[in-house]
């Protein structure tokens, strides 16, 4: 129950679920991209990878000073889980802010990652 729980917490934001497609679509993001995509204070995206990573719907690696986020589509992970991030993908893909975002990630990931991270 206490899994069921995280996940519906981490999935109650717009946040959050822009996190989660952005990822979908990506594969794995560095944290400079995904405050840069969301436009919000570090320490707000900070809390929401927080969330989303205490629901297991996120893996994290560090690589020298940087950060990644990817989907937790490990054979390891929950059914929950799995469930959770199909629902979301096949729920949300066609929102405009969704495609927006995507448009979005295009143009940043085309800039080298020392450069948008410096910003």
């Amino acid at each position: 129950m206490l899994s069921f729980m995280n996940i519906t917490k981490a999935l109650s934001d717009e946040n959050r679920i822009r996190i989660l497609m952005a990822l979908h679509a990506n594969d794995e993001l560095c944290v400079c991209n995904i405050n840069e995509l969301l436009e919000l204070a570090p320490s707000t995206v900070s809390k929401h990878l927080f969330l989303l990573k205490n629901a297991r719907l996120l893996k994290a690696r560090k690589d020298g000073r940087w950060m990644y986020y990817r989907l937790n589509r490990d054979q390891d992970a929950s059914e929950i889980v799995t469930q959770a991030l199909n629902w979301i993908v096949n729920s949300v893909s066609n929102e405009p802010v969704i495609k927006a975002d995507r448009e979005k990630l295009e143009r940043m990931l085309s800039v080298a990652l020392e450069t948008a991270c410096a910003r």
